[in-house]
């Protein structure tokens, strides 16, 4: 696949939006006091969700009372996230994208992106969210990282390996500790960790297989063949609780502009 075109990532989830709604995993909960004490996270403060996607992350800040603009330029996610988020007032859904959000300059406290950074331009994004920002402004990325350790992991990755396009390209992983600090420059970025998992039957373990943008879709000829590998790994593996996928969730912050 190295040389093919690579899918439009504001369009690439198009086609698995309900396996996302349904399969992806959540953030700790763990998260929310840590951003109350790192960056000031209160009701007051006004957040943008870039890269919103159907609203998972979002909908842990609007919880908290805040007025939370979801910035997804995938049409079929940010009506996903409409209908999810259907019962907060405070929720405004916006077509936009990192590079050009759409939001009025100097109109955000808070800058959120959840397992969205790999798919922007750092530099034309680092000029919109300055651009965006209220004084004292931080950004926070964060992303669930799959870990690999262990047998059941060990098969998943390489299950992934065998039928993914472009896993390998999109990865977390491939995303320098040192373009990170340049994309919060001149201002510090910290970090930090926090342990999650998901516990799934075969269903949601199937549909959290197909809901990666990397991997085949259901219509695809490959599927049969995928389907029977991901029930012999589910098979092998599985507790009475199913199977459990474990994650390490990263959250990168900072300053975007001065007090």
């Amino acid at each position: 696949m190295s040389g093919a075109p690579q899918p439009d990532p504001t369009t690439r989830f198009s086609n698995r939006v309900q396996d996302y709604v349904r399969y992806r995993p959540g953030y700790p909960p763990g998260i929310i006091p840590f951003l109350q004490q790192t960056v000031g996270l209160n009701p007051s403060r006004v957040v943008a969700d870039i890269g919103s996607g159907t609203g998972i992350l979002t909908r842990l800040v609007l919880e908290q009372g805040n007025r939370v603009f979801g910035v997804e330029p995938n049409g079929p996610m940010r009506e996903a996230a409409l209908q999810y988020l259907k019962d907060f007032g405070n929720f405004i859904s916006v077509d936009g994208k990192a590079e050009q959000t759409g939001l009025e300059s100097g109109s955000v406290d808070l800058m959120l992106s959840g397992q969205a950074f790999h798919w922007f331009d750092p530099v034309r994004s680092q000029a919109e969210f300055r651009r965006i920002a209220r004084p004292g402004a931080h950004a926070v990325l964060i992303w669930n990282e799959r870990l690999e350790e262990g047998p059941f992991h060990a098969a998943y990755n390489e299950l992934l390996l065998n039928y993914a396009t472009d896993y390998q390209r999109v990865n977390h992983k491939n995303i320098r500790h040192a373009d990170l600090e340049k994309f919060f420059s001149p201002f510090r970025m910290e970090s930090a960790a926090f342990d999650n998992a998901q516990d799934l039957g075969l269903e949601e373990f199937m549909g959290r297989v197909f809901s990666s943008s990397y991997m085949p879709t259901r219509s695809d000829p490959s599927f049969p063949a995928l389907s029977s590998e991901i029930q012999g790994i589910y098979d092998r593996f599985a507790g009475p609780g199913g199977v459990r996928i474990c994650y390490r969730t990263m959250l990168f912050y900072g300053l975007v502009r001065e007090p």
